[in-house]
């Protein structure tokens, strides 16, 4: 850690609330403009030295993520049922948020995501809009996230992208066994392969090394510093300003805000659980698409007696989720897929709705292999396989080189019985409410998840899969993707931030991350969110070089 400490007595400019993908955009700009910022993240400051390849440590026990022991989560499927006990959402809980252990896809979305509305016409049932800004009113801005994280792509390729004023920075990533067989069955199929966009480093980069394949990339942190994290990409570059301080195991509580019902700083807990109020002038909340919307539930006053910046009633409201299909398959040779990235090659060509189908919907398909051994071992297997004994010993070891899967990303619909409340009973170990989710797929959704898995079938099956199981469809996992509970837009009784991600309600509080999402798009949303973080940024520098935030 390095970097400036100021005092919580003194107001700074800004209080960037969650240091991950949104935040750390807003942490860089801010500073670099000339602000005084101070980022409150709720988990630990952590870097190359503190990672390791524990696959027990990261992927079954929370290394990086949320503990529900300390912060429990109560899901429902809707407002009838009992609310249990369930790990429902997972996000990162570190400086640098989930960008240090995603996956690291990195697509933008399409030109059509952002007015389907208009195009598709009204989904029953849902609260489907258009965005109240364009591709065009972003392009710029995913065109600086991608230069200044380092991202690794081939533009053009994907021939139903969207208008880019620039290439990728950095060439793509070597690709792998199941993206050969993959770009070779799918072209078979008249289909449109590509080099997936990865927001990991091909070459060197800015100082940083490229990739080196270990294969132990998502749900682990990057020794390297290949994989472009705000933690080592511009997190570094705001603290190198000399006016930026992360201050880490800083768990909020409250945004305070005043008589005349403007933010005016934040009560924490810090390491020792001890309160602290840090003033500021303004208040950017970047804490995730779930923890944004329970963060202005708990900050309730007279004048916001909903919450804050809850007028319209909508925080919380309309959550959009992880929605995928996910069909796995073994083939007659080894495919080594534990090596390297999870992600080489891609298609779009199921990406757009269409109306001929019967259903709102589309997805991105991608060739990966989401295991490590253990994992493996205990949820990867076909069905069919025995569950122990020597012949399950074989067939791990067999299984293990020659299995991939097909992974499709897809719609979630918005609907505003899906939200994110307070739970009246259940606490977290700061004594605060815990999160209640209540979320249940449209019927839309769940046909469009079946029609992707049809689809993923006849791939493989095309990439000579000797035998192939799916996943349930309607099967509830854990969701990454939080997105939703904050939306865009320009009328202050059906949203809650405009279309700089400034709330409606409080003209200095700006809530930037998923929350801010109309649609879900096919829900890769990381480059999108840094994309709207870099735009936002943008408005609060002129905003507060004339005063207006003050």
């Amino acid at each position: 850690m390095s970097g400036p400490k100021f005092r919580p007595g003194d107001a700074v400019d800004f209080l960037v609330i969650g240091a991950g993908a949104a935040g750390g955009v807003m942490a860089k700009e801010l500073a670099i403009a000339g602000f005084r910022v101070v980022v409150l993240e709720q988990g630990p400051y952590w870097r190359e030295k503190h990672y390791s390849h524990d696959e027990i440590k990261y992927t079954f026990l929370p290394g990086l993520t949320n503990d529900v022991k300390l912060q429990p989560i109560t899901f429902r499927a809707n407002e009838h049922e009992p609310a249990k006990l369930m790990k429902a959402i997972e996000y990162g809980r570190q400086v640098g948020g989930g960008s240090v252990h995603f996956t690291a896809n990195y697509w933008r979305f399409h030109e059509s995501d952002f007015h389907e509305r208009s195009l598709y016409g009204e989904v029953p049932g849902t609260a489907f809009a258009d965005w109240p800004i364009t591709y065009a009113d972003l392009e710029p801005y995913y065109t600086k996230a991608e230069y200044d994280l380092g991202i690794s792509g081939l533009a053009g390729a994907n021939p139903f992208e969207a208008p880019r004023s620039k290439p990728y920075p950095l060439p793509p990533l070597p690709v792998k066994s199941s993206g050969v067989l993959f770009e070779r069955a799918t072209k078979t199929l008249g289909l449109h392969p590509y080099p997936a966009p990865m927001a990991v480093l091909s070459q060197p980069y800015r100082g940083r090394p490229a990739c080196v394949h270990c294969g132990f990339c998502e749900s682990f942190g990057c020794e390297m510093r290949a994989k472009s994290s705000t933690l080592v990409s511009i997190i570094p570059e705001a603290e190198a300003t000399g006016r930026c301080e992360i201050r880490p195991d800083s768990y909020v509580r409250k945004i305070v805000s005043d008589a005349r019902g403007r933010a005016t700083g934040a009560v924490y807990f810090d390491a020792k659980r001890r309160e602290i109020f840090q003033r500021a002038k303004a208040v950017v909340l970047c804490a995730n698409g779930v923890e944004s919307a329970k963060l202005l539930l708990l900050s309730k006053s007279n004048l916001f007696p909903q919450g804050l910046a809850n007028s319209s009633g909508l925080v919380g409201k309309h959550l959009m989720w992880d929605n995928g299909s996910f069909a796995t398959a073994v083939f007659e040779h080894p495919l080594n897929e534990y090596k390297s990235v999870q992600v080489t090659r891609v298609i779009h060509d199921y990406y757009a709705a269409d109306p001929k189908r019967g259903f709102y919907g589309g997805g991105g398909i991608d060739a990966r292999f989401n295991f490590y051994p253990a994992g493996f071992a205990l949820y990867g297997m076909p069905p069919d396989a025995p569950r122990w004994g020597s012949e399950y010993k074989r067939l791990i070891g067999t299984y293990f080189t020659r299995t991939m899967s097909l992974l499709a990303h897809a719609t979630s619909l918005p609907m505003e019985k899906n939200s994110v409340t307070l739970d009246p009973d259940v606490k977290d170990a700061w004594g605060l409410p815990a999160v209640r989710i209540t979320f249940e797929n449209h019927p839309d959704d769940i046909a469009n998840l079946n029609w992707l898995q049809e689809r993923q079938y006849e791939i493989l099956k095309v990439m000579g899969a000797k035998k192939i199981w799916p996943q349930p469809v309607e099967m509830y996992s854990t969701s990454v993707h939080l997105m939703g509970t904050c939306r865009m837009g320009r009328d202050p009784k059906k949203s809650v931030v405009n279309s700089v991600s400034r709330t409606h309600d409080v003209p200095n509080l700006f809530v930037v991350d998923g929350s801010n999402f109309v649609t879900s798009a096919r829900q890769q949303p990381t480059a999108t969110i840094q994309a709207l973080a870099y735009r936002a940024a943008d408005h609060m520098v002129r905003a507060a070089t004339i005063g207006e935030l003050a």
